[in-house]
């Protein structure tokens, strides 16, 4: 994450705050055309056809319960700071999340730490 300076800040702020202020004008220009209306009406009836099918969200669902329930179920150890015990009592779980890169830990058999030898050491005077 990049550090910004107070002024670069503030200047960041006002862009920001100048940018919402100008959509809004232009809403309020515009909600009262009709041309408008009928499109952000179509735009609605789309969404709504389109995200009403219910047995998708089920079937998507269904798909990853087991994710969302390893998930919460770490989320609640993590909080308590017993990671450890979750490793033990549910490795199933842990093993769901390290293949979904949601626990991003490495295996201590592939670590690569360096280890310097008393010969490979700079000689002390």
């Amino acid at each position: 994450m990049e550090n910004y300076s107070p002024e670069e800040i503030q200047r960041l702020l006002k862009a920001y705050e100048a940018k919402r202020l100008r959509e809004k004008k232009n809403y309020q220009n515009i909600k009262n055309n009709a041309d408008f209306k009928k499109k952000n009406c179509q735009n609605a009836k789309d969404w709504y056809k389109n995200n009403k099918n219910k047995e998708s969200r089920i079937k998507k669902y269904q798909d990853n319960k087991e994710l969302h329930k390893a998930k919460v179920n770490y989320n609640y150890y993590k909080k308590r700071n017993r990671v450890d015990e979750f490793k033990k009592k549910h490795p199933e779980k842990y093993k769901i999340l390290q293949d979904h890169f949601y626990i991003k830990e490495a295996n201590p058999s592939e670590s690569t730490s360096i280890s310097i030898s008393s010969s490979d050491a700079e000689p002390s005077m």
